[in-house]
């Protein structure tokens, strides 16, 4: 574990686990939590003899509580800058949610000569927002409502994602880990309200069209067909279009937090597509 100082002066704190000539594979969080939402695929490819790295994006987890670079070309920078001093080359990126999002725009704009494979889990892209042009997407009244419940009450708000929708624990006959509800609202409160709150517009209105056509690299998409966060409908199949030769996969009935829920299928199916 350890911190970089990127060029603004924000510290991004990391971890990099395992040997440091092996294959890295570097994983991508998503919103509002930190680097430990990773702890079971970090272990698991460590396992597997993977040098395995993920970062707290900045305003999140242990990384500086700053109210500056909230935006994807920033933090796609930051993951350059990251990715340069550890010196990382034939990297796999995985990345989650707003993760998946900003695998997409490092890869596109930053990876050429560092990355091997990429891959977007329930990721936001290629934009989340309803609009002329997205007609199939979400409503802006419901991200209007987000900040809204994060500006009033973060807290009581956090805990209802993560025991809600999230893992689809709202579900009839899910298997509720009070646990896993307790540690999603444990790495939310630890990071920055203002940039928790700002990242919204960050994860719901960026486009990433044009990071999806120009990503070279094999890429793996998967999606989860329940996802309450991220509509399976107007993400993953769209992206998989836009990426050449993007291998798509679809789970039946898998949340948006599948790969807590469901880390038992995707690490293997995850592992199979790295060593192809």
């Amino acid at each position: 574990m350890g911190t970089i100082k990127v060029k603004d002066g924000t510290e991004i704190f990391f971890k990099d686990w395992g040997p440091k000539d092996a294959q890295p594979i570097v994983f991508h969080h998503g919103w509002p939590l930190s680097s430990d939402d990773w702890d079971t695929q970090m272990l698991f490819f460590l396992s597997k003899g993977y040098r395995v790295i993920a970062h707290d994006r900045r305003g999140h987890g242990r990384s500086t509580q700053t109210d500056l670079g909230t935006d994807m070309n920033t933090y796609a920078a930051d993951v350059a800058e990251l990715a340069a001093q550890l010196d990382l080359k034939k990297a796999v990126h995985i990345g989650h949610s707003t993760g998946g999002g900003e695998v997409a725009r490092y890869v596109a704009r930053h990876g050429k000569g560092r990355v091997a494979k990429a891959v977007l889990v329930s990721a936001v892209p290629p934009v989340m927002v309803k609009s002329a042009q997205n007609p199939g997407g979400t409503p802006m009244e419901v991200f209007d409502g987000l900040r809204d419940s994060l500006a009033k009450n973060r807290a009581q708000f956090y805990l209802d994602v993560a025991s809600g929708p999230f893992y689809g624990f709202n579900r009839e006959g899910a298997k509720v880990f009070p646990g896993t509800i307790q540690n999603w609202w444990r790495q939310g409160m630890i990071g920055a309200a203002k940039a928790h709150y700002d990242c919204i517009k960050v994860f719901s209105e960026t486009d990433f069209t044009d990071d999806l056509k120009a990503i070279a690299v094999p890429t793996l998409i998967m999606h989860g067909d329940d996802d309450q966060i991220v509509p399976v409908d107007d993400a993953a199949p769209l992206s998989a279009k836009l990426v050449k030769g993007a291998e798509l996969k679809i789970y039946k009935g898998y949340p948006h937090g599948m790969l807590t829920t469901h880390a038992d299928v995707l690490n293997p199916d995850l592992l199979a597509f790295i060593r192809k």
